[in-house]
């Protein structure tokens, strides 16, 4: 094994080598078998293409076993489902890519960065297999010396394919735009294909025709949402692999394990996990959005377009228009903007001061809302909470507590203070959303001269006439005259 402790970087310097974890990743793979494994022996030497790595033999297996279905060796490079090398003829199944790269790592000492932003690994190898038998390796790849403190037969030169090198970013980006542009074809195909034949994973009912009637069912049903129809791609195979985790008594969002499907509906039902895990990158695949811009997921598109709209929001409130909210009166139907006009209503036709009650009685907000509440409840059981007299009409009640004076009656602090009265009576009662704890909001009016004012008694003329103030200011007027 080999150490990238110490390496120098003769080209490119200032591009971060974003491979070396990934270099690290390969090399950490567990170990495999066959007739394509380089392996060593236990002395460190290199084994040959035939050779057998007895630390990895066992006696155990963990995985099933499956018969080659071609002749080992060489194979040709066209029309098969296998990634040639590119400096050598080993061959490797697609979806053994990391063993490709292992192999091209310990053999070749090339380090391709970025694997996973190659949107057809295999035509992307093909093409740098052909571009190396026409020009030197050096000519496309950065050098990374590795223990270049160590004595010069110790030292070993790897090389870097990456996108820093423009032929290869034009690559990856020509490939990203083919595979895009099959996607799309793809999912056209599937818009208006109307033989589409699936069964829900939930009800088990069979559903013929396109394939946005089993997910729309789903969605309205089964409260199963995957996306809108025309955001998904390659939906039968989306749906075999969701499928196939619920057969495997599977969590489809917490990815679980249950012992029976009886279990596993309970949970999903309980614990609203009737959605796929967004995290999961199994799933990527199936959606449009992820194959729209080179390296990025839908959750970086997403944040992108979020930050845009943020970006470009004016703060023009000009077109804002405010709906005032209106408080109701607790004794009538009379509404008001502001608990102050409120108040004053109250005091002057129904004789029921708030403010003083909450000022003698020392209410703290939550007392208020109490207070608020019983009251309510009261009026609205056509009670009197003064003498407990019961009305057939509210306005007999209203009628009976202006006259016999109960408004202001109130009972012992102990009947309404009650936790039960911490519940509002009407779920949209405005006004007890505009108590206080204290009166700095009346007095901030105050000083500002914004007050209510409250008209004098004309009922008795002549005596106010008499005592009136204005009295005095004429009398110093014309002696001072």
């Amino acid at each position: 094994m080999f150490s990238l402790r110490d390496c120098c970087l003769p080209l490119h310097p200032g591009k971060s080598l974003q491979p070396l974890p990934s270099l690290s990743r390969v090399m950490a793979a567990p170990k495999t078998q066959g007739a394509a494994t380089q392996g060593e022996d236990s002395d460190g030497n290199r084994g040959g293409a035939g050779g057998v790595n007895y630390e990895d033999t066992k006696d155990y297996i963990l995985e099933p076993l499956s018969l080659p279905e071609s002749p080992g060796g060489t194979t040709s490079l066209e029309g098969s489902p296998s990634v040639p090398c590119i400096f050598c003829e080993e061959h490797f199944p697609v979806v053994e890519q990391d063993k490709l790269l292992k192999h091209m790592i310990i053999e070749h000492k090339i380090v391709i960065a970025d694997v996973k932003l190659v949107a057809d690994f295999r035509r992307y190898i093909l093409y740098w297999r052909k571009r190396f038998t026409e020009q030197p390796i050096t000519d496309f790849c950065s050098v990374i010396r590795i223990n270049c403190t160590a004595p010069s037969e110790e030292q070993d030169n790897y090389f870097l394919l990456c996108d820093v090198l423009p032929e290869d970013r034009i690559l990856r980006e020509e490939l990203q735009k083919q595979r895009l542009k099959e996607i799309l074809e793809q999912q056209q195909q599937e818009r208006n294909d109307n033989s589409f034949r699936g069964i829900c994973m939930f009800c088990n009912e069979e559903f013929l025709g396109n394939r946005s009637i089993l997910l729309n069912h789903m969605a309205r049903e089964h409260a199963f949402n995957i996306g809108l129809p025309d955001n998904i791609v390659n939906c039968n195979e989306f749906l075999c692999t969701l499928q196939k985790k619920l057969d495997n008594l599977q969590c489809l969002y917490c990815e679980k394990t249950f012992r029976d499907k009886n279990t596993l509906k309970d949970h999903m039902r309980k614990k609203q996990h009737r959605r796929i895990n967004p995290k999961n990158r199994e799933y990527d695949r199936f959606y449009v959005i992820n194959y729209l811009e080179l390296g990025k997921s839908w959750e970086e598109v997403q944040l992108e377009d979020d930050r845009e709209l943020l970006e470009h929001q004016e703060d023009d409130w000009s077109d804002w228009e405010e709906h005032p909210v209106s408080a109701v009166c607790l004794f009538c139907e009379k509404q008001a903007e502001t608990i102050e006009k409120l108040c004053v209503h109250m005091e002057d036709a129904h004789e029921f001061d708030l403010l003083k009650i909450k000022s003698e009685l020392g209410l703290n907000f939550y007392q208020q809302v109490k207070l608020v509440n019983f009251i309510r409840r009261q009026i609205h059981q056509c009670r009197c909470y003064g003498c407990q007299e019961k009305f057939r009409s509210k306005a007999d009640l209203r009628t009976h507590m202006e006259e016999a004076k109960h408004t202001a009656l109130l009972p012992e602090k102990q009947i309404w203070d009650q936790p039960q009265y911490y519940f509002p009576t009407y779920e949209n009662d405005t006004l007890l959303c505009t108590l206080s704890d204290s009166e700095s909001d009346l007095t901030a009016q105050e000083q500002n001269g914004n007050i209510a004012i409250i008209s004098e008694d004309t009922s008795k003329l002549h005596a106010l006439k008499q005592s009136s103030i204005l009295n005095q200011l004429l009398l110093h007027e014309s002696l001072k005259n």
